[in-house]
């Protein structure tokens, strides 16, 4: 976030009397909308799970009752919607501040023994105050690679993709994984094929609702396509000059992978 944003975790004293409050119902956030401008609603002196500072103002998250309405001049959106939206830093922030959320009403009860949890002293932890057991936010690691052949770029045609385009393969890591590890097994069970030379390239909080991609290049070892048609619909080798009609949106690593293999041709 470019140096705007401090992390903390516990509330200054005194409570600042300027805030912004990252309010969630479900997965909708509360904004303020001004045309096509929309903004984070100021706040005095209020509750939920402490963020930090944005820009010398503190921030909280908060989820909502579910048949919450929005105020006047206000109304609740979808993350993904959000995007070119929200300033670049805010929207960063809403992403972590929704993934909180998420944890926070997920994690209410110990997963080992049933009890009710409490807030753990000093981290971002649920803590059970009958066995001891410790809950941290989730995150889901999962890999996303770009495989070339010469000047071709392997695409592929996701079935669970939401619309018609075509996109780097990616997959979530198993228990035991290296990244590296995951990126071979991922290719060869969805398409078929060999990679080598995996090198890594980049990084992106995924918070729908809490996976980490990590970005890697790859190249083209051996073998001949042959997708799993249970999660791949299509896939083939694409050159510069004939890519799909729809790649992945600027939103994403995806399209930053895809954007430099075609910045190197």
């Amino acid at each position: 976030m470019n140096g705007r944003f401090v992390p903390g975790l516990s509330a200054p004293e005194p409570t600042s009397e300027r805030a912004w409050l990252f309010a969630f119902r479900g997965a909708e956030l509360l904004i303020e909308e001004n045309g096509a401008v929309a903004s984070i609603p100021g706040a005095k002196r209020p509750s939920g799970h402490y963020l930090g500072r944005l820009d010398e103002v503190d921030c909280y998250a908060d989820g909502l009752d579910p048949e919450a309405g929005a105020p006047p001049g206000a109304a609740f959106r979808g993350l993904r919607g959000l995007y070119g939206v929200l300033d670049e830093d805010v929207y960063a922030l809403a992403g972590r501040a929704f993934q909180i959320v998420e944890w926070d009403r997920t994690h209410r009860f110990c997963g080992r023994c049933g009890t009710p949890t409490e807030d753990a002293e000093g981290e971002r932890a649920k803590r059970c105050p009958t066995c001891g057991h410790l809950s941290f936010p989730r995150l889901s690691p999962a890999v996303i690679v770009a495989v070339r052949r010469g000047r071709e770029l392997l695409l592929a045609c996701g079935r669970n993709f939401a619309g018609p385009f075509y996109s780097v393969l990616a997959g979530f890591v198993d228990p035991g994984e290296s990244l590296e590890e995951a990126v071979v097994r991922e290719i060869r069970e969805e398409v078929g094929i060999e990679v080598k030379n995996v090198r890594y390239f980049g990084s992106q909080p995924w918070p729908y609702p809490h996976s980490l991609m990590i970005g890697f290049t790859a190249e083209h070892a051996g073998g001949e396509i042959a997708i799993d048609e249970t999660e791949i619909v299509d896939a083939g080798w694409f050159g510069p000059d004939r890519l799909p009609e729809h790649l992945p949106g600027k939103l994403s690593i995806a399209r930053r992978l895809v954007d430099a293999f075609l910045a190197e041709q």
